[in-house]
C-alpha cells in the first residue's frame, strides 16, 4: 500500500487510524488529510514521543495494512 492510495482513500482509512491512535481527534485527521508527514507529526505531538518512534509506529501500521 502506498501513500497515494491512502491519501486518495483517506476517509476509509480514518477509522483504521483512530483504531491505532485513539488520541487523534477528527480535527487532527482532517488536518492530516492523508499526508504521511502530517500523521507522524500528529502522533508525535499527541503521544509525546520522538519523531523516530512515531515513524516506527507508522511504518509498522503500513506493514499491517499489507497483511
Amino acid at each position: 500500500m502506498n501513500w497515494n492510495q491512502i491519501e486518495g482513500n483517506w476517509k476509509q482509512f480514518k477509522g483504521k487510524i483512530r483504531e491505532q491512535w485513539g488520541n487523534l481527534t477528527d480535527d487532527h485527521l482532517d488536518t492530516i488529510a492523508g499526508k504521511r508527514d502530517q500523521l507522524v507529526g500528529s502522533i508525535q505531538e499527541s503521544y509525546g514521543i520522538s519523531q523516530e518512534e512515531a515513524e516506527k509506529q507508522v511504518a509498522e501500521w503500513e506493514r499491517n495494512l499489507k497483511d
